[in-house]
């Protein structure tokens, strides 16, 4: 049986860095990315400080005819297939299971995790899995429909992570990893309230320039 981790631990292990796939934590500076060697940006936003750019305000219109339900994890068929379906997009690191990311007890190990799923009516288009913390959330994976990937369904379910976050009186909410220069993550860096963390033990205001001068000082 494995054992969970307090909600405040969790809060201090993303504030060093870490994160989980299942019941495997790991926090690494340095990945490999389209052949290159990429420094690691770990994120999150400073909820006091969001606000939805004109962009994140389109897309929260674009989408609200679909329903929103917040609930604990289970994972099904109807979400398994989903999975294997959003993973074509991915051209590199192709995730294998949803099992790799997701504990067999998701709801409560190794925390508290709650799944954020978008309905056209009854059908399901996008999943988001979010880990709840005492002040902070951090977000584990997400999944769409490619077929309404028009809708930004990725950005739609952060803001709406987001948006729980705050309703939980929550300080942080962690999207993840980026990586410092262009990537296929740099969707994480297009939000408010942004901030990253230096490996030195410090979380740092983000934008272009602060991760440019961090780049340099890590040549």
């Amino acid at each position: 049986m494995h054992a969970q981790v307090e909600p405040e631990q969790m809060d201090w292990l993303w504030a060093m860095g870490w994160r989980h796939f299942g019941t495997y934590f790991f926090r690494y500076s340095t990945a490999r990315h389209w052949g290159e060697e990429k420094s690691v940006l770990p994120l999150r936003v400073d909820l006091s400080k969001f606000e939805p750019s004109r962009s994140q305000k389109r897309v929260l219109a674009r989408n609200r005819d679909l329903r929103t339900v917040i609930r604990d994890t289970v994972i099904d068929e109807t979400k398994e297939n989903l999975f294997y379906s959003h993973r074509k997009r991915f051209k590199e690191n192709i995730p294998g299971a949803i099992s790799n990311f997701l504990s067999d007890r998701p709801a409560i190990v190794p925390c508290r995790n709650r799944e954020i799923c978008v309905f056209d009516r009854d059908r399901l288009l996008a999943v988001s899995f979010l880990d709840i913390g005492s002040t902070a959330t951090s977000a584990v994976y997400a999944m769409f429909d490619l077929e309404d990937s028009k809708r930004s369904l990725g950005i739609f379910t952060m803001l709406e992570a987001i948006r729980y976050s705050r309703e939980l009186n929550c300080r942080y909410y962690y999207p993840g990893y980026a990586y410092r220069g262009a990537s296929i993550y740099d969707y994480k860096k297009k939000f408010s309230g942004l901030e990253y963390f230096d490996w030195n033990d410090q979380w740092l205001p983000f934008d272009a320039e602060s991760e440019a001068a961090e780049g340099e000082r890590n040549e």
